[in-house]
């Protein structure tokens, strides 16, 4: 794989505004990422801070050259973590 710039950046709505979204959610209501015992959910806090910063970054167009930050910070990575985050959250209240 090479270092080729991508072809034209452009905003991708879907990942911005699911980046905005979990911005948002996280700072109004962050007691959807605790446990039962009323503990931080660590992994479930790390993969939705993940799928935000993934679409913040892919949402405003940027698309790194590298090839392992532009998986890492994708549109597609976002919407995985983003269902991680969630399976982990609902699964642990069941």
């Amino acid at each position: 794989m090479t270092n080729q710039p991508p072809a034209a950046a452009r905003v991708a709505w879907l990942p911005l505004l699911i980046g905005i979204g979990l911005m948002l959610g996280i700072t109004v209501y962050p007691k959807a990422l605790i446990d039962p015992a009323g503990k931080a959910d660590h992994l479930a806090v790390t993969l939705a801070c993940w799928a935000m910063a993934a679409g913040l970054v892919r949402g405003v167009g940027f698309v790194p050259r590298h090839w392992l930050p532009r998986v890492l910070f994708s549109g597609v990575t976002c919407g995985l973590l983003l269902l991680a985050s969630a399976l982990r959250m609902f699964l642990l209240r069941a």
